[in-house]
């Protein structure tokens, strides 16, 4: 991508809405103010990413879908593919002349009883499946990932494990707010100013769990919910136990996208808040972040957590920043 449009991305100034200044606000503003979209009804597709294992996606096409842009939008943490900002970037993509495929990453999405295995942050490869899928079936000639949040580490991941060996079609990747970071993350959630949040992802993945266990009979232990009080305990205890890794500081560590995120090698977009409550980005990722000159990394002072909830204005910007700025990062990726 030119230096020109690099810097016309960096140049896209965030403005808080008025009375909606600072992390926390702007965090829970964007949880609790409903919006309206106008998107027609999309293709379902079931995707094998393992052997009787499916995942939903939900495709929005262009009538020629070959030639246009796609984007692959993953959600975060028990999100799904009807996330407020999931359909916001389907809409502000469709009207760009994009196909836009919301991806629920396993079990999400009303999904639970299609498969018997957790979702988590290290199954990049469910990205690029999904990814083969549609570039075979679909004949789709060029596309981008991108991701908010826990989607954010797994949409960096997928292009950092590709490197310079991704599909031919795979043209950029951007990334709100990622958890790149997953263990310094994990524990500023459980710092006590946090503790609202962290309790609404254990309350929402406690809930998960226990229809897993009546799904799929015998398979869950019910009783490894006992005497969870954080996030690093869930995924020490349930998390990293059902899915083959040494309890929740090796999940961590493994899937991290700051182990790869020096070795992307298509244009990369990420987007970060300085007063995200809860995503930190260590110093050695932005190290890696700095030396990797096919990232533009842009920090924020306001916006919180995948938030971005800035001014509207009379041309028709709906204020949701970070919806905009992908959006225009992937126009300046096809020119």
């Amino acid at each position: 991508m030119a230096a020109s449009a690099v810097s016309d991305i960096q140049a896209l100034k965030f403005r808080p809405r008025k009375f909606l200044r600072g992390g926390h606000v702007q965090t829970i503003a964007s949880f609790l103010l409903p919006r309206k979209f106008s998107l027609a009804k999309p293709e379902e597709r079931l995707i094998e990413v393992e052997p009787g294992i499916p995942v939903l996606c939900h495709c929005h096409w262009q009538p020629d879908r070959q030639a246009a842009f796609t984007v692959i939008a993953v959600h975060g943490l028990e999100g799904s593919s009807e996330s407020q900002y999931m359909l916001g970037i389907a809409e502000k993509g469709l009207a760009a002349g994009m196909n836009v495929i919301r991806m629920n990453q396993r079990t999400c999405g009303g999904t639970d009883a299609l498969a018997p295995t957790f979702y988590h942050s290290g199954r990049s490869n469910d990205i690029a499946t999904v990814a083969q899928n549609i570039v075979e079936q679909d004949g789709i000639r060029r596309f981008a990932v991108c991701g908010y949040s826990m989607g954010g580490n797994l949409v960096l991941k997928t292009a950092g494990e590709w490197g310079n060996a991704g599909p031919p079609e795979f043209a950029a990747v951007a990334a709100v707010c990622p958890a790149m970071d997953l263990a310094a993350s994990a524990d500023a959630l459980h710092a006590p100013a946090n503790r609202l949040y962290e309790q609404y992802f254990l309350w929402q993945l406690k809930a998960r769990m226990r229809r897993k266990a009546e799904l799929f009979p015998g398979r869950y232990d019910l009783s490894r919910l006992r005497g969870l009080k954080s996030l690093r305990d869930f995924d020490d205890k349930i998390t990293a136990f059902y899915s083959g890794f040494d309890g929740a500081s090796d999940y961590y560590a493994r899937s991290a996208a700051a182990n790869v995120i020096d070795k992307i090698a298509v244009p990369a977009y990420i987007l970060y808040a300085a007063n995200d409550p809860f995503i930190r980005v260590l110093p050695e990722t932005r190290k890696k972040i700095a030396s990797n000159p096919n990232i533009t990394f842009v920090e924020t002072a306001d916006g919180g957590h995948c938030s971005y909830l800035g001014e509207r204005d009379a041309d028709g910007d709906d204020g949701h920043f970070a919806e905009r700025a992908v959006v225009e990062f992937f126009k300046r990726v096809t020119l």
